[in-house]
């Protein structure tokens, strides 16, 4: 299965690896080489890492602390402390090594580099008291997103797969509702 990169955050997508938390939970990642994949996949991480059973573990870990406390910057309720001392303790971890050429920017590093950038840019977001964080309206949908619409309209996690459903259904309501 493709990932899905439409929250907005590296952070928030790692948590956007399982689908339909509240219903019948679909976990993107379930080997290593999945989460390899991912890494792989997402902008401004490494374009290779290698996982063990250790460090894939840790991920899914980080993966859940940052999805709790997203969700409690979502509902506006206190941290989470055990997933707060998750990320913080990831975070501690030295970060991927950027370089810049005339091709560009290259990103390197192992996986816990990774994680530990994963775990930073979440910590910039859960801080900044003007992020504005919500949970797909989309019923079924459990991604959360940064919303940086203008007047924070937006309220699907991508148009593509959860608003065109959204929409779709209410025209079929429609249609049946003039029959």
């Amino acid at each position: 299965m493709d990932f899905t990169f439409v929250s907005g955050d590296p952070a928030l997508d790692l948590t956007g690896t399982v689908l339909s938390r509240r219903d019948e939970p679909v976990d993107l990642l379930t080997a290593p080489a999945d989460l390899e994949r991912w890494v792989v996949a997402c902008d401004g991480l490494p374009d290779r890492v290698t996982a063990d059973v250790r460090t894939f573990e840790s991920a899914l870990s980080l993966r859940e602390a940052l999805y709790r406390l997203a969700l409690d910057r979502v509902l506006d309720r206190p941290f989470d402390p055990g997933s707060l001392d998750i990320v913080n303790g990831a975070a501690a971890v030295p970060p991927c090594a950027i370089d810049l050429s005339d091709a560009g920017l290259r990103t390197s590093g192992d996986l816990p580099a990774a994680l530990s950038q994963l775990a930073r840019s979440a910590i910039n977001l859960l801080a900044d008291p003007h992020a504005c964080l919500k949970e797909c309206g989309r019923p079924g949908c459990t991604r959360v997103y940064l919303d940086r619409s203008r007047g924070a309209r937006r309220a699907w996690c991508g148009m593509e797969e959860c608003g065109n459903r959204v929409k779709a259904a209410a025209y079929r309501a429609r249609r049946r509702g003039t029959v």
